[in-house]
């Protein structure tokens, strides 16, 4: 059985960065958060997974979530790329793993973990309401949520879980606003990826459709499995974590 989650820091790429392990046996599970996220805010999925599965698993805080160091703002448009090929190459070379990770990533994390795949060993990838492309419903959701943090108590329940709650909000709305965004695609890494997948995005996803996941499916070099869940959002692992759960456990004991 994995042992109990260690929360720690390290020096990585130049930042400081958040993260919490378990104790479990190889391939490690590395989860990579949305864009309002954080090693914390996965709410410790990370750990049931870890009960469930046996694997030792990694969740971490990119710069400027978290407790992690502040990021250098404001972002360009490539800032996945850079997360994708730059940083996590680092982060995973300072764990030193025997073997390729599983990669579980969540909105602009399983993006991440696209990037990463396509020209780096992974030894699987469970996208939750990944991102290739941009839609008009996510800008829309970008500005509801501009609105909200402006006009609610948002910054200051953010503020619970962020060293600095404007600098995160904003790091991660103004880029998404920034008319150069619009253009962002990724849909050229998908051939490259030749790893097994799980695609797992909720009916009611208010930041995307299902076409995000219909594109991965169509175009990766590898076997895929897919799961739409009823009545669920943009966080299928908050939403329906039991049935998250239970379809992510079977992919890693398959694989």
């Amino acid at each position: 059985m994995p042992s109990a989650r260690h929360p720690a820091d390290l020096l990585v790429a130049g930042y400081r960065l958040e993260i919490h392990t378990v104790d479990g046996d190889e391939p490690r599970l590395v989860f990579l958060h949305e864009g309002l996220g954080s090693a914390g805010l996965w709410r410790g999925f990370d750990e049931l997974v870890a009960e469930a599965t046996g694997r030792a698993t990694l969740a971490y805080s990119r710069a400027g979530h978290g407790w992690s160091d502040p990021a250098a703002l404001p972002r360009s448009p490539d800032f996945m790329h850079n997360e994708a090929l730059v940083v996590l190459p680092a982060l995973l070379e300072e764990m030193k793993p025997r073997k390729p990770p599983v990669l579980v990533g969540h909105s602009e994390g399983a993006s991440i973990a696209l990037i990463h795949a396509a020209s780096h060993a992974v030894a699987g990838l469970v996208l939750l309401a990944p991102h290739v492309f941009v839609e008009a419903e996510s800008i829309a959701e970008v500005e509801a949520a501009r609105v909200r943090f402006e006009t609610t108590d948002l910054p200051e329940r953010m503020a619970r879980h962020h060293r600095d709650a404007a600098a995160t909000f904003y790091g991660w709305n103004d880029i998404w606003l920034d008319p150069d965004f619009r253009e962002w695609n990724i849909e050229g890494c998908l051939p490259a990826i030749d790893c097994p997948t799980l695609l797992i995005q909720g009916r009611d996803d208010e930041y995307g459709t299902l076409a995000q996941i219909d594109v991965v499916e169509a175009g990766i070099s590898a076997p895929v499995r897919r799961l739409i869940l009823e009545d669920c959002g943009h966080a299928p692992h908050l939403d329906r974590p039991e049935r998250v759960l239970e379809a992510l456990a079977g992919f890693i004991s398959a694989g």
